[in-house]
């Protein structure tokens, strides 16, 4: 017996997708986690067709992980210099920033609600990419170029798990996909439209004057939307920093050095205590630990290629 194709964001027109979402919201698949989403703000509609087109649709009485609305705040502020709010679970989450950022401001709530809720992963700050079952853990401050890195790479043949969070399972220290679309900032947003122009990448109008400065979001590749349910294995713990006409080096790191640097990016390390301690050694003592500065992205994707076709 047949079953029905199962409803994705892109199988709703915009203006239904529009309607739901301004009249009882959505629910929204995003790896392991169910968002309900609710907003009337013109441009959350737009970023969700644009980049989510591929996200399975619960139903509307389905569980949801996380409960997120954004809206304007009533009063003069939804007229004059009009704002935008995150409620999560009926209360603010953030202070209101202008009404031109609240896809971006939905995004950063997302990986708020992950990364504050999900503790039966070990949490990292990185970007996460798979190849041949490996996984890729790239964790690094902001303006080190992970993101840009990260957004090379998914288009060259690596699996997107994710932009921002490593999930390292405690059951089993395999790492969980969130793929998202890829935040980018700034310098990175009109390189990587040059460095992807020929791929079909897909990109959201570039928000100015965020916290963050000028950003934009990739869409993430949908054959890695399609395997969002497939785990991997620790392959290598690399720290990236873009170096503008730096030469492109890779050099390895001492496991115990790596603990305490990946601890130092981790959400919830801490909080987990010895169950945390656990899954990162466990992470390191399997991964290939390395780190590496770049200024040329083709060189930069050229060596991670050779490094995945090592044993």
């Amino acid at each position: 017996m047949l079953t029905a194709p199962e409803p994705t964001v892109s199988s709703l027109a915009p203006a239904e997708l529009a309607r739901r979402l301004a009249r009882g919201g959505i629910v929204l698949q995003t790896g392991a986690y169910t968002t309900h989403l609710e907003s009337s703000v013109p441009s959350v509609a737009q970023g969700l067709a644009l980049l989510y087109g591929g996200y399975a649709l619960r139903g509307a009485d389905a569980f949801a992980d996380f409960h997120l609305r954004v809206v304007q705040p009533a009063g003069l502020r939804r007229w004059w210099r009009p704002q935008v709010m995150l409620m999560h679970n009926g209360a603010s989450m953030f202070k209101p920033l202008p009404l031109a950022q609240a896809f971006p401001m939905f995004e950063w709530g997302l990986n708020w609600c992950v990364s504050s809720r999900a503790h039966d992963c070990l949490i990292v700050h990185a970007a996460v990419l798979e190849r041949h079952g490996r996984a890729l853990i790239l964790p690094a401050p902001p303006g080190s170029g992970k993101s840009t890195l990260c957004a090379a790479l998914a288009h060259r043949g690596w699996r997107l798990l994710s932009d921002e969070l490593a999930l390292i399972q405690l059951a089993d220290g395999r790492l969980q996909p969130l793929p998202r679309p890829i935040s980018l900032k700034n310098a990175s947003i009109p390189l990587m439209q040059r460095y992807l122009a020929a791929d079909g990448a897909v990109f959201s109008p570039p928000v100015a004057d965020t916290v963050k400065g000028t950003v934009a979001h990739l869409q993430a590749p949908p054959a890695s939307v399609a395997r969002s349910a497939e785990t991997a294995a620790p392959g290598w713990i690399v720290f990236p920093r873009y170096q503008a006409g730096a030469a492109t080096e890779l050099a390895p790191l001492p496991k115990a050095g790596t603990v305490l640097r990946v601890a130092e990016n981790s959400f919830n390390y801490s909080l987990l205590a010895e169950r945390g301690f656990d899954a990162l050694a466990g992470l390191v003592d399997a991964a290939h630990c390395h780190s590496f500065v770049y200024s040329q992205l083709d060189e930069a994707v050229a060596l991670f290629e050779r490094l995945a076709q090592q044993p």
